[in-house]
């Protein structure tokens, strides 16, 4: 059962969906790679008999507060960019499933000053883990006119790149731009009321995904996930904007991020995964509950 404080904490998205996907064997070994407060590990949990493992990532220091007292859990406080590295350091080279439920938690939008949500006012910081050394106010102050165009074109979709870029370079050489208020008020003429909270979320993100190398990290993740899991282990991934939902797809259609995987003899395509039926998107039912899961889709994929 989901607690009152797992769900202030961060309201798990497609909850038996994500953990039907990964077709648990009650002693089989398990990841969550996204913690947070623990709701889809505990479901993996309560599907394992006593010889089964669950373990779990995640950087995010205040996670970790929700550790479960299970001596089947272990939780591992690490990027899960790691996550072949430290599962060797846990004694654990293969597994039977992974679980990743991408993106920020709730409780990273809902603290202020984490600098994530649009709706409050902080410094500029946006880093998942306080190890980060990289922050949004050293991205959004030093960054140069290429690199802010690049972040906020790729990683925003935002078409008026350069704009954004070449009127934040010249805001800056006034004053340094140091929390998300001045940040909203030195872009003012690129947020018409209309479509000023979708422009600005799209802002946020690309400087968030710059700050935590997300695509960088999302990558890794799924490479290393493929060598780490057991034929027939499944992955299941939530996924919550398209740059992460198209690293995902092509991922698991054809075990590569860009072109086409090679052939066999035969002339047929030579892939790591088998697609488990269609992308799942919450229902209507479960969005009104949550309105963070409007934008969730899950993919799943088993390892041949």
């Amino acid at each position: 059962m989901t607690t009152t404080m797992e769900m202030e904490y961060h309201n798990p998205v497609l909850l038996k969906e994500t953990v039907d996907g990964l077709n648990i064997k009650p002693d089989g070994i398990y990841v969550d790679v996204t913690f947070g407060g623990g709701g889809h590990s505990k479901e993996i949990l309560s599907r394992l008999n006593e010889k089964g493992k669950l373990f779990a990532f995640d950087q995010d220091e205040d996670a970790w507060e929700n550790a479960l007292p299970d001596e089947r859990f272990t939780l591992i406080q690490e990027n899960f960019r790691f996550i072949k590295r430290f599962l060797r350091f846990n004694g654990v080279k293969k597994v039977d499933g992974i679980l990743a439920d991408l993106g920020v938690s709730s409780h990273q939008f809902d603290v202020p000053e984490r600098g994530f949500s649009t709706r409050f006012d902080a410094e500029l910081d946006m880093r998942m883990s306080k190890k980060n050394d990289v922050t949004a106010f050293q991205i959004v102050n030093q960054y140069d006119d290429a690199n802010l165009r690049r972040i906020f074109y790729d990683y925003g979709e935002l078409s008026n790149a350069p704009a954004l870029a070449r009127t934040i370079i010249e805001s800056r050489e006034n004053e340094e731009i140091r929390n998300t208020e001045q940040l909203k008020n030195v872009l003012a003429r690129f947020l018409p009321n209309n479509k000023a909270h979708k422009i600005l979320a799209q802002i946020y993100q690309a400087i968030r995904i710059e700050v935590n190398q997300e695509m960088e990290v999302l990558k890794e993740f799924l490479t290393e996930s493929l060598e780490i899991l057991n034929p027939e282990g499944r992955l299941s991934v939530i996924s919550y904007h398209s740059l992460e939902d198209r690293l995902v797809k092509r991922f698991m259609k054809n075990g590569l991020f860009e072109g086409e995987p090679e052939k066999d003899f035969f002339g047929n395509f030579e892939v790591p995964f088998k697609l488990i039926g269609k992308m799942i998107i919450p229902s209507n039912e479960e969005i009104k509950i949550n309105n963070r899961a409007r934008s969730a889709k899950l993919r799943i994929a088993e390892k041949k």
